[in-house]
């Protein structure tokens, strides 16, 4: 999974964003940070170039994706970790930033409350979350596909999880609740471009937890060609450039 992740998802949807978060944080003049969620590390190379004299550390839960993610950004300091525990003692950063990942957490209170611990008095916490899915035009396509291809039951990961925090004001109240002042929040639109709509199914059929119920499927390969063909239908001709939407805080 993290290799298809990587190869696919990476360079159509992550990158732009992560570009954009690395500047911000650069911006704050960090010397110490830690990243949640890391996943393969696009972020963290980018934290690595945009803040040279940082110390990195950069963390997932899954032990591959950190794995994976420590061969492409070898100049951070890597480490299986959970969010809602994290291993660090008290005040050891000026600044977490987690890309995407917040809505992964089972208790985003606990999680926060964890992230200011680990925070040096004025520290901050910079983080992203995905937007509602119909602001996602490739995963709004795929879940389109998804629905398709599953009549009766079809995955709702895209729904409840990454698209599952898409209220502003609940994060603020869940940042409010772990002791944070939110001083900033953005809605930010940036523009994602697929050379080929299958290569980025993969990536979403093979790269996220969809693919378990991808290859439950007796026909697997059938799922992947209606996928395949509802998305093209939606986002038109390749290359393919689409909006996705994000908010900041």
């Amino acid at each position: 999974m993290p290799a298809a992740y990587e190869r696919y998802l990476v360079p159509v949807v992550f990158r732009p964003f992560a570009e954009d978060l690395a500047a911000r944080a650069a911006a704050l003049h960090p010397r110490r940070i830690l990243e949640l969620a890391a996943g393969t590390g696009v972020l963290t190379a980018d934290l690595l170039t945009t803040a040279p004299s940082a110390e990195v550390t950069a963390t997932d839960l899954n032990e591959a994706m950190a794995a994976l993610g420590a061969t492409r950004a070898p100049g951070a300091m890597w480490r299986q970790a959970d969010a809602q525990r994290l291993p660090f003692p008290n005040g050891g950063f000026d600044l977490v930033v987690c890309q995407f990942g917040v809505m992964f957490f089972p208790d985003r209170v606990q999680a926060f409350s964890e992230v200011r611990r680990v925070l040096a008095p004025g520290g901050r916490f910079l983080f992203s979350t995905w937007g509602p899915l119909g602001t996602h035009a490739f995963e709004a396509a795929l879940q389109a596909g998804l629905e398709r291809a599953f009549p009766v039951d079809p995955p709702r990961f895209f729904r409840t999880v990454p698209h599952g925090c898409a209220d502003p004001a609940v994060v603020a109240a869940d940042l409010e609740a772990a002791g944070f002042a939110v001083e900033d929040g953005q809605e930010l639109t940036l523009q994602g471009r697929a050379e080929s709509i299958a290569d980025l199914a993969t990536g979403y059929l093979m790269g996220t937890p969809v693919r378990a119920a991808v290859e439950e499927r007796a026909d697997a390969p059938a799922v992947r060609a209606t996928v395949v063909e509802e998305m093209a239908a939606r986002l038109g001709p390749e290359p393919v450039t689409a909006p996705m939407t994000a908010y900041v805080f």
